[in-house]
């Protein structure tokens, strides 16, 4: 049996939300994958029907093997009580995946949820590598589903989050319709009445290298870069892009940074 990465706990007498019992999932989800493993799933099945009622379900991962997240989301959607998800700081990448089961998903107002696109390592020739192209592309869609019914977002727009690893924080999460609430916010339906608008922050790695990029090269050069390359064309000459010295770039970021 892989390590096991969760833990029940039985309550005395019913939470918050009205569970009888709560999983802790902390940590890697599973560093094996569950592919092909029959004694682990079933394990975890084990103990999430060897008791009834409504479950609370902490999470705190970085996310890890998607075939171990499938299946733990299915089962916890199969399950006839409800599961109240609480988010406690992270629920990243796979993690994010089995946080869409929750009957209701709640986020720690310090807490983050991250999406991104599925990876792997492959080894081999060009078919090799398409056949793992393709693989991710599937593997991309059956995700794309949890987040869909959990949000009810498009999967165009979905698809972008994913592309560009986006992530956020409680309230962007509400707001997108990842979470449902923020713990410990007595104040938050207030502030859905209010007009004021919230503070939210989603955070997107290719729009923070893209903003990065445009403020390192100058726009003077980039409008240069542009003529020589229009009047290049003009007359049918290909033209070599022109680099920046490492130098320049470091001391820019340097710059930056303060």
């Amino acid at each position: 049996m892989k390590r096991k990465f969760w833990n029940w706990v039985r309550n005395e007498g019913q939470d918050a939300f009205g569970s009888d019992r709560t999983l802790y999932l902390d940590g890697e989800i599973s560093d094996e994958t569950w592919f092909g493993d029959e004694v682990t799933p079933q394990l975890f099945k084990d103990e999430l029907n060897a008791g009834s009622g409504n479950i609370t379900l902490w999470i705190n991962s970085p996310g890890g093997d998607v075939f171990a997240a499938a299946q733990i989301y299915n089962m916890l959607m199969d399950y006839k009580g409800d599961v109240t998800v609480k988010i406690d700081a992270l629920a990243a990448s796979a993690a994010s995946v089995i946080a869409m089961a929750g009957t209701k998903v709640c986020m720690s107002p310090v807490a983050m949820l991250m999406i991104h696109n599925p990876a792997t390592v492959a080894i081999g020739d060009a078919e090799e590598m398409q056949k793992a192209i393709d693989m991710l592309s599937e593997v991309k869609e059956s995700i794309m589903n949890a987040y869909e019914i959990k949000t009810g977002m498009s999967r165009h727009k979905i698809s972008q989050l994913m592309d560009a690893e986006t992530w956020m924080n409680a309230r962007e999460a509400v707001k997108l319709g990842f979470a449902d609430e923020i713990l410990f916010d007595k104040d938050q339906e207030e502030a859905a009445d209010s007009k004021e608008p919230g503070v939210e922050m989603l955070f997107s790695r290719k729009a923070v290298t893209d903003s990065l990029l445009s403020r390192l090269i100058p726009k003077d050069r980039h409008k240069a870069g542009s003529e020589e390359e229009s009047a290049a064309e003009k007359h049918g000459v290909e033209t070599k892009e022109t680099g920046i010295p490492v130098a320049q770039l470091e001391k820019r970021l340097s710059l930056l940074s303060h």
